[in-house]
């Protein structure tokens, strides 16, 4: 006696499940908003760099800044509602006596003039 078991058929591609779709819409617009927002903006002119910091819930004594010839270091104080470290090297060195920052409404404005370049020739009298 022989016995048969039923065939299913099934093509060649299986579509996925609407949850399965939706799972990866949504899988791929996190990575979008997260590849799309920084949470800082750039602008640079010739004179200067003005970068835009989101530093919600911060208030100016909870913040450091620190710049050490080209580089700019923000940082929180311990103990503050929200932590925050960041670090940008600008393509050029920054005068810090001329420069500026400012916290207005959760965003930290920070106009970063470039530092010319002083002539250090001398010159000597011949005798």
């Amino acid at each position: 006696m022989f016995f048969a078991s039923p065939v299913i058929r099934r093509s060649a591609f299986a579509a996925p499940h609407q949850a399965d779709l939706a799972l990866q819409r949504f899988l791929q617009a996190s990575q979008q908003a997260a590849a799309g927002s920084t949470g800082y903006s750039a602008t640079t002119t010739e004179d200067a760099t003005t970068l835009s910091v989101d530093v919600p819930g911060l208030a100016r004594e909870q913040l450091q800044l620190r710049i050490e010839d080209a580089q700019v270091h923000l940082n929180s104080i311990e103990g503050a509602p929200r932590q925050v470290r960041r670090s940008w090297e600008l393509p050029h060195a920054i005068d810090a006596a001329a420069s500026s920052a400012k916290l207005e409404n959760g965003v930290l404005t920070l106009v970063l003039t470039q530092r010319k370049p002083v002539d250090q020739s001398v010159s000597l009298n011949i005798q």
